[in-house]
This record gives structure tokens, C-alpha cells and sequence, in this order.
């Protein structure tokens, strides 16, 4: 028997969305069209606010820093979902094949995910610091110079593999309760037809899972490019020389550093609906490859 409440009384459910809508409407729908209004001035601290039409747009059509930072942004929000979802994928499995000791590999594994962005990036800033880094020396050993400080390449990996470790956790949980959920008749067939064990997390427990990883690509995505500013904000400040100033710090930048309002509008207008784009398209794969029963 159905546990859930309906409601018939329009008044009643009305009452009782009241605090959501305008939760949403004061932090979400007036601030986004807000941001679309100001996009269309030049608006700066100094000389108010200049209804320029479309100037912005065409700024940052035109911009070759932009543009650089919009390819940074795409190859480390891709970067960020392969690899957050290869190595929670892997982990999952290897605690779901275990008996013993699950609950401690699922503390150990989730615990980054529990630190707020900004002390997840001092923490790695430590770890991986060119000169005081715990891991630097041995590193080193291996022959590579660790100078992330100038080297725009080690600091573009560095801020991916700080972005990757926070995630990892949150991921983990979801695999981990839809690995649980796969029929146990389904394991003993493969153990019985002598199915290895990837060839089992290949083709048995993936496509079965396959709703799971849908949301979770979608929900990695905007934590790539949303997520991370914290940890581009604390280990690299978007250098050196662009190399990490993915969009999000970029717009921070443009903000609230060199405080024009109408231009950083704009290019959040661009940053939304590019990322609303890609959810759509992800959403409508999801259809064709989703594998939800029935």
C-alpha cells in the first residue's frame, strides 16, 4: 500500500510550494535574469551602467583569451568526468567484490568528498607543493621536475587530479548502492559460466547500473565546470599563464578584479547556456544508451 499524501486541495499544495518557489525565484530565476539584463550594458564601479546591445557578445567572440579558456575548460571538464568515473568505477567494484572491511574502504573512499572545495585544495597544495610537498620528493625520484608554480602543463594535471580525488567520494556512494541492487542470481550465473571479473564489471554490471552512471556524468559535468574554483582559486589562480583559468575563474576574474559587471555577465549567460546544451544532449544519449528495465 502507498505511503504517499495527495493532495487535493490546490490551496494547501499551493501553501506548501510557496517556500521553494520563492527560494527559486529570489536565488535562481531573478538572479539569472539579471545577469542576462546586464549583459546588454557596460557596467563598471566607476562609470555606471551604458546600454551597449550585444557589444559583450562580440567581445568574447572575438576574444583569443576567452576562447582559450573556453577549450581549457571543455578538456578539463572531459578530463574530470573520465576520470572521476574510471577510478570510482573500479573502486565500487573492487567494495562491492569484498566481505569484509566494507564500511571502513567506504569511509577511507568517501571522506574527501566531506571537505568543503577550499580545504580539499590547501590539503593537495600541501601534498603536491613543488617544495614542501609530501608526495614532491618521490616524484622527483622518478626524474620529473615538480614545478607546477611555472610549468603550465603539471599545473593543468595537478588542479585535474585534485578535482578527480574530491569527487571520487561522491560517486562511490551512488555505484556502490546500484552495485548492491544487481540480482545476486546475475553474479552466480557469470561465477558459474566462468566470467571474469572485468569482463563481469564490463558487460553484466555496467548496463545494468547504466541509469546511474547517466546521472553521475551529468552531475560530474557541472561539478567540472562549476565545481572546482575553489581549488584553481587556491593552488594555481588560474596560471601559469592561462594554463588552468577555466571559465568559471575566468568570469570571477572579470568580475571582481577588474570589475566589469557587463562583460562577466555576458560571458555567465554563455557559460549557461553552453553547459544547459551539453545536459541536453547528455540527457537525450542517455535515452538512447540508459538501459532502465522494462
Amino acid at each position: 500500500m502507498s505511503t504517499r499524501e495527495v493532495f487535493t486541495d490546490r490551496l494547501q499544495a499551493g501553501v506548501l510550494l510557496l517556500p521553494t518557489m520563492v527560494v527559486s525565484l529570489v536565488f535562481l530565476y531573478y538572479p539569472t535574469v539579471r545577469a542576462v539584463g546586464l549583459s546588454l550594458y557596460r557596467a563598471s564601479l566607476a562609470r555606471g551602467d551604458v546600454f551597449v546591445g550585444l557589444e559583450n557578445y562580440r567581445r568574447l567572440a572575438s576574444s583569443s583569451e576567452y576562447l582559450r579558456s573556453v577549450l581549457i575548460s571543455v578538456l578539463f571538464a572531459a578530463c574530470v568526468v573520465v576520470g572521476v568515473m574510471a577510478v570510482a568505477l573500479c573502486i565500487s567494484f573492487l567494495i562491492h567484490e569484498i566481505d569484509v572491511g566494507k564500511g571502513l574502504y567506504l569511509v577511507a573512499v568517501i571522506w574527501p568528498y566531506a571537505l568543503p572545495p577550499a580545504v580539499a585544495g590547501l590539503v593537495f597544495l600541501f601534498i603536491a607543493h613543488p617544495n614542501i610537498g609530501i608526495f614532491t620528493s618521490y616524484i622527483e625520484a622518478f626524474g620529473v621536475d615538480v614545478n607546477w608554480f611555472s610549468n603550465g602543463p603539471q599545473a593543468f594535471v595537478v588542479v585535474l587530479i585534485a578535482a578527480v580525488w574530491k569527487q571520487v567520494g561522491y560517486n562511490v556512494i551512488f555505484m556502490t548502492a546500484a552495485l548492491g541492487n544487481v540480482p545476486e542470481s546475475l553474479t552466480e550465473t557469470a561465477e558459474l559460466d566462468g566470467v571474469s571479473r572485468t569482463r563481469r564489471l564490463l558487460r553484466v554490471y555496467v548496463p545494468i547500473i547504466s541509469p546511474t552512471l547517466v546521472f553521475l556524468v551529468i552531475m560530474n559535468t557541472i561539478y567540472g565546470f562549476f565545481g572546482t574554483f575553489a581549488m584553481v582559486d587556491l593552488m594555481t589562480k588560474g596560471g601559469p599563464a592561462g594554463a588552468t583559468n577555466i571559465l568559471i575563474y575566468d568570469l570571477y576574474r572579470t568580475a571582481f578584479q577588474f570589475y566589469e559587471f557587463g562583460f562577466a555577465s555576458a560571458k555567465s549567460v554563455v557559460l549557461f547556456v553552453a553547459v544547459g546544451l551539453l545536459m541536453y544532449g547528455q540527457f537525450r544519449l542517455s535515452d538512447r544508451y540508459a538501459y532502465y528495465g522494462g
